[in-house]
């Protein structure tokens, strides 16, 4: 579909989420030494989340003053990926309108963006192929010749906007559209320019190897910084929301036989890394950002992550979340399935900075990078947002409903059945891994299910 200039009129009355409090659903929690699944009521929100206990029941809360809905607008591209539509959600809300980016129509975030009222949406890429039939990976971390950033997109999103949330991706040449996404904001008069960054490690000790998309975030925060924007830089941890028992790379929850789970990663065991819950999270803490405004914040860096856990400290969480034994495995990065070519860098440099050979915790290099920055987790994100979800929040009433939509059935205590036609469990992936005729080979690692399509999984 090609990019337009114009909003997409696209409206229905869809319900994405039901009412926290009325909803329920199955849970799964340990019974006994066998540590057996079994269904259950789940609670809801009102009574499990941490928003209670920080935030103080809604039964006790003082009325409130009304007061009038925000006159901003935000710019946002890739909303269909986790942080952008957790924004998307919350600032439209409480008022804020949203200019917002889309690659697609496909898939549910997409249909919940596109159907929200306080959204004008703009379909397209951020990149042009020169060539239409141009069927090329356009993901590496390189100079592609004949793709060039579609300016005429960016300007229209821009148009009106006075703030703006930025998280650029693999997509097209990640430096370039960043640069002219930075001066587009700028003659468009931005006012409050948030743009979610990542470290290059080979820029804190020349001994730490660059990963090449954070490496390409990195080289776009300074280029904001050369520019005077008024800005701010957020750093996200680890997506909980990775986690998956399909045989995608890093984050695998790989379902044994015996129904237990097993996350095999080169991380040390006992070297702590950032968390954050992506989806509920991410939204809250930069609406907060946009309220305090760069007199504040401007030419910050924040780490925004919730928990500091190491790799056993992970495994815990999710097993009392899930309600059976999760086991950490310390070892190489598997890539069972086709990936795109600027993630696959990104793995190898990975598993180079945090090697799977290395004996001591503390010999791990952070995972921002900046010291200090790793210190602030997690007082400088509560900061901002008192009510995040924890991991083992998240394992118990998240992840069996993604793991569902992924056509999973592992939570009703079924055998599983091939998704989409394939039989991952009994390595049913080796010839999506190596063929590389595909031409969708660009649109990277997608969520697909019986009741999921075509979302975006690592933005």
């Amino acid at each position: 579909m090609p990019p337009t200039s114009e909003p997409i009129p696209i409206r229905t009355d869809l319900v994405i989420r039901p009412a926290p409090a009325d909803h329920q659903g199955n849970s799964y929690t340990k019974s006994g030494a066998g540590q057996s699944r079994h269904k259950h009521t789940r609670s809801s929100y009102s009574e499990s989340s941490p928003l209670v206990s920080r935030n103080n029941s809604l039964s006790f809360r003082p009325l409130k003053r009304s007061t009038p809905s925000p006159d901003k607008t935000i710019a946002v591209i890739n909303a269909s990926g986790r942080q952008a539509a957790s924004l998307i959600r919350i600032a439209t809300a409480v008022g804020y309108k949203v200019r917002a980016q889309l690659r697609n129509l496909e898939g549910v975030i997409a249909t919940e963006v596109s159907t929200n009222p306080n959204v004008a949406v703009f379909v397209g890429e951020l990149y042009i192929r020169k060539k239409p039939d141009d069927k090329r990976d356009v993901t590496a971390n390189a100079h592609i010749p004949g793709i060039s950033v579609n300016q005429d997109l960016i300007s229209s999103l821009f148009r009106g906007a006075q703030l703006a949330f930025i998280n650029t991706t693999f997509y097209g040449n990640e430096l370039q559209i960043g640069e002219a996404i930075a001066d587009t904001a700028k003659r468009a008069g931005v006012h409050h320019f948030i743009y979610s960054s990542m470290p290059d490690h080979a820029a804190y000790n020349p001994d730490w190897p660059s990963l090449p998309l954070w490496a390409a975030k990195h080289k776009v925060e300074e280029y904001i910084r050369k520019i005077e924007l008024p800005a701010t830089y957020v750093c996200t941890g680890i997506y909980n929301n990775n986690f998956t028992s399909l045989p995608y790379p890093l984050f695998c929850m790989e379902l044994k036989a015996d129904g237990s789970f097993e996350w095999q990663a080169p991380f040390h065991p006992d070297a702590k890394l950032p968390w954050l819950d992506a989806e509920h999270d991410v939204g809250p803490a930069i609406l907060q950002l946009f309220k305090d405004g760069p007199s504040k914040w401007n030419g910050k860096r924040i780490a925004l992550a919730y928990e500091h856990l190491s790799p056993l400290e992970v495994c815990k969480a999710f097993e009392a979340g899930v309600g059976v034994p999760v086991r950490y495995k310390r070892g190489p990065i598997e890539v069972k399935v086709k990936i795109p070519e600027g993630y696959r860098e990104q793995l190898v440099a990975l598993e180079k900075l945090f090697s799977p050979h290395n004996e001591d915790p503390k010999d791990q290099p952070p995972y921002f990078g900046d010291i200090e920055l790793e210190r602030g987790c997690p007082e400088s994100a509560l900061a901002l947002w008192e009510g995040p979800r924890g991991l083992g929040e998240y394992a118990q009433e998240i992840f069996p409903l993604e793991e569902e939509a992924n056509g999973m059935t592992w939570m009703f205590g079924e055998e599983e059945e091939p998704v989409n036609g394939h039989d991952y469990a009994n390595g049913d992936y080796q010839d999506e891994a190596e063929d590389g005729d595909d031409d969708s080979i660009d649109e990277g690692l997608v969520m697909r299910g019986l009741k999921r399509d075509e979302e975006e999984w690592l933005a």
